[in-house]
């Protein structure tokens, strides 16, 4: 049977020394398995950056709800604050009132992709924190 082609497959002996066949499967799983970790680590992060904006818009409208419900006092104003974080799609962990200032502290996410975020919002010349007063644009502080 001369013309006939042998389909025969190579075994090592019938093989040329070095060859390399099969080899570009090897490489081709290697690499594939490489780009997946690669996805599969930008979504994780990309999940993490998610958690902390939610985080952080979910504080700073519940800051600013607490804030302009401070006339109401503590409780209603952290109950305004705690329904803003809610619709957000945050949690309210923390919310404290000291005069018009409201200082509230949001959650978003969870297990390794949970994000806290702290934010505070009131009158602009008043901080509890120090005492102080921020002056009016184009004039100095006063001690």
């Amino acid at each position: 049977m001369r013309g006939v082609p042998s389909f025969r497959r190579a075994t090592g002996r019938d093989a040329p020394a070095g060859c390399d066949r099969g080899s570009a499967t090897v490489w081709s799983v290697g690499a594939i398995a490489v780009l997946c970790l690669v996805f599969g680590i930008v979504l994780a992060l990309g999940q993490a950056v998610v958690a902390r904006h939610r985080a952080a818009g979910g504080a700073d409208l519940a800051a600013l709800a607490a804030a302009d419900h401070w006339s109401l006092g503590g409780t209603a104003a952290c109950a305004h604050a705690d329904r803003i974080a809610r619709a957000q799609g945050t949690r309210l962990v923390r919310c404290v009132l000291t005069g018009q200032v409201s200082d509230v502290t949001a959650a978003s996410g969870r297990g390794p992709f949970r994000a806290e975020i702290r934010a505070r919002a009131g009158p602009a010349e008043a901080d509890p924190a120090d005492g102080s007063s921020a002056a009016p644009a184009g004039k100095p502080a006063t001690p």
